[in-house]
């Protein structure tokens, strides 16, 4: 199932939807990846952004906008 994911653009927008709505209802960068963790999904910092990964595999699901991780 989690090879969906990177297959599928809708089912990665929805998550990546998700996770900014998570992150607009959290009061810390802290609090946002523990919701996240909530819905089985993890940010990663890397050097090209922050890529969103799903719990416990960590498959890649996709980056978040450039504006939104800084």
């Amino acid at each position: 199932m989690s090879i969906m994911y990177n297959k599928d653009p809708f089912i990665t927008a929805q998550v990546i939807d998700l996770v900014l709505r998570e992150r607009d209802c959290s009061l810390s960068a802290r609090e946002w990846k523990h919701r996240l963790a909530g819905y089985g999904y993890a940010i990663k910092d890397t050097d090209h952004g922050q890529i969103v990964e799903t719990l416990p595999h960590h498959v890649e699901v996709g980056v978040l906008p450039a504006e939104v991780s800084a």
